[in-house]
């Protein structure tokens, strides 16, 4: 038998979601301890035979971006609600294998509660809890878990008991419940504490295979950024310092405990739901009556923030919406937001929407020289790119998709008014794609500033009328476009 060394199947082949990094590396810091977890996390997912019913709950901070490397199913909490979020999925789905990975700023501070309640409950969940002793990713503030007399940038004098009280202890704190069955501290201070960290995790894991209930693994984890000290230097630094503090070792190992009553859960009829709400089936709406020739668009809408971008992708989602069309809208904003960047996804379909994220649009309407440069390369081939030829004049389109220039602001000035040119782009997107009607793109303007209705009616028809010009011109359709 060969050994064969690879990545993980539950990685990612390429991390495409990752964005500003090359496709086959991590954007974490060098030195951190997210690669070594993420690693052991997904072998031991790979050897366990259950990539197909792990979730991965992802919070704010580094762990965020958990999603971006896992081939499992994904789901982001707000701060600090990764163990709520957990409860609700393993509940919803107790054949699930839910892995709620979390910060100790995370975790320890605004989520303290959550993750108290969740263990007294015995949720049949697995945590891994990374203690790395700060805020790492917004600026290396002091955390819960952040050593006494340790300087961060709000304690630059270093934690007082006087006035930031001690150290909190987690493991310690859980293992005083009675629900909880397993609980272990481990570190990644070298070779040999990695391996029992592995092995810790792998253990947690097998035991919600077998439904015994709450684990919890807190894992000693080198942040050389967020500490200012080499990588090298970093792991020196979690045995000198951290280990007196938070002792790794099993605070509390019930692995003899029965299996856990899983708690009923209400199964919801629809009928039934919509005759308690006092509406028949005939009223839910058109959804399902959509044309079966109605294709899925995905699209990213980008520019500069005040260019009405926001707006724009809102006004597509919600008139489509009206029509009995599956919509949803996710914004980005950069963080100047007027002035700065900004984008959001829209897809507009006839089948229900997985993920709000849009990797690959079939659209691409670019309002600035930064936002054609950033996403055009990700249409997907035989999509659409719309651009704003009044401001973009250097254009280097990629083979695989078509190009529609059309002078937006041109446009909106000859009429008036600049900021009309983000309807413009409305009546282009809607003339080409007939992804909705006018009319119902017109129907939403009544809730818009009156001041600008005559010129929004205006703009949406310019917008409709280059599109029929370049429908009459060209012979070649894009991907999705009709005629």
């Amino acid at each position: 038998m060969k050994d064969v060394f690879k990545k993980a199947d539950s990685f990612y082949e390429f991390f495409t979601r990752s964005a500003g990094v090359d496709k086959e590396a991590t954007h974490y810091c060098p030195g951190c301890g997210h690669g070594n977890l993420h690693k052991i996390v997904a072998e031991a997912i790979d050897d366990m035979e259950i990539a197909d019913r792990t979730v991965f709950v992802s919070p704010v901070g580094c762990s965020v971006f958990g999603y971006y490397y896992f081939r499992v199913g994904n789901v982001q909490a707000a701060h600090g609600r990764a163990p709520a979020v957990a409860t609700g999925i393993k509940r919803a789905l107790p054949n699930s294998i839910v892995i709620s990975y979390q910060g100790d700023g995370d975790l320890a501070a605004i989520g303290a509660n959550e993750i108290l309640q969740a263990a007294n409950r015995g949720e049949c969940i697995t945590v891994i809890f990374v203690n790395n002793a700060i805020y790492g990713m917004t600026g290396g503030q002091m955390a819960p878990t952040t050593l006494m007399d340790m300087k961060t940038t709000t304690t630059p004098y270093g934690r007082s008991a006087a006035n930031e009280g001690y150290p909190l202890r987690v493991s310690e704190l859980l293992a005083t419940l009675q629900a909880p069955i397993y609980i272990e501290r481990c570190t990644l201070e070298d070779s040999k504490s990695i391996m029992k960290t592995r092995k810790a995790i792998r253990k947690a894991l097998q035991l919600q295979v077998d439904n015994k209930g709450f684990s919890l693994i807190e894992v000693l984890s080198p942040c050389p950024t967020g500490w200012k000290l080499e990588p090298v230097e970093s792991r020196e630094w979690i045995t000198e310092k951290m280990v007196s503090v938070f002792p790794p070792g099993i605070y509390k190992d019930q692995p003899d405990a029965p299996a856990r009553v899983t708690p009923k859960t209400p199964i919801y009829e629809p009928a039934k739901v919509l005759e308690a709400l006092g509406m028949s089936g005939e009223e839910k709406g058109t959804i399902g009556r959509v044309p079966e020739k109605f294709p899925t668009h995905k699209m990213i809408l980008a520019g500069f923030g005040g260019q009405g971008i926001m707006l724009l992708g809102q006004l597509l989602a919600k008139s489509s919406m009206r029509e009995g069309k599956y919509v949803s809208w996710l914004p980005s904003y950069g963080p100047e937001m007027r002035g700065g960047t900004a984008n959001c996804h829209v897809t507009i379909s006839r089948e229900r929407i997985g993920s709000p994220f849009v990797s690959h649009p079939s659209i691409l309407v670019a309002m600035n020289q930064p936002s054609l440069e950033k996403f055009a390369e990700s249409v997907e081939p035989g999509g659409v790119l719309i651009y704003d030829s009044s401001f973009i004049k250097t254009v280097s389109i990629p083979p695989h998709i078509q190009a529609v220039p059309v002078p937006f602001s041109e446009i909106a000035n000859e009429l008036g008014s600049a900021k009309v040119a983000n309807i413009v782009a409305a009546g282009v997107i809607i003339g080409l794609t007939g992804l909705t009607s006018e009319e119902s793109f017109k129907s939403l303007f009544s809730a818009l500033r009156k001041e600008f209705l005559e010129s929004n009616l205006k703009a949406l028809a310019a917008g409709l009328a280059e599109a029929k010009h370049y429908l009459e011109k060209t012979a070649v359709r894009p991907a999705g476009v009709v005629g």
